[in-house]
């Protein structure tokens, strides 16, 4: 299941992408879509200082020898990789200025919702320390989910 999420998380990106292609080849990227682009990647490096490369998995299986990271963006949210790739998944959208971008962003949202439920219930079995964890913490959003 969480290869499924993986595949259908990069289809849908590359959807995304191949939808705002011509207004970005045409230099028409919206301000707010562009400003989400850069909290977006600003994020990733934030988590990746925290939670190092050999440590996150791409699919929701934690790694055998990966540790709980609670510094950072982790400090406030269990899953930043997740939240940067739906604020560049947003600005995407955005810039493609239509509904089926919106929608595509919403089928991402659900996507990631099932990928981070599984991985929530694999890190709960691995890390003793993660279920207090999670009741300090929010999915994706500081201080709302």
């Amino acid at each position: 299941m969480g290869t499924l999420l993986v595949a259908l998380q990069f289809g849908l990106l590359f959807v995304l992408a191949a939808l705002a292609a011509p207004a970005v080849l045409q230099g028409i990227v919206p301000a707010g879509a562009l400003m989400m682009a850069v909290i977006s990647v600003a994020l990733v490096v934030w988590a990746l200082v925290h939670n190092r490369p050999g440590n996150f998995n791409i699919r929701p299986t934690p790694k055998l020898r990966g540790v709980l990271v609670t510094t950072g963006p982790y400090r406030w949210i269990r899953h930043p990789m997740y939240t940067a790739v739906l604020l560049g998944a947003g600005a995407l959208a955005w810039t493609s200025s239509s509904f089926i971008g919106w929608g595509t962003w919403s089928m991402l949202a659900i996507v990631l919702l099932m990928k981070s439920t599984l991985e929530e219930r694999w890190m709960r079995e691995k890390h003793p320390g993660y279920a207090a964890y999670a009741l300090r913490s929010k999915r994706f959003l500081p201080g709302l989910f």
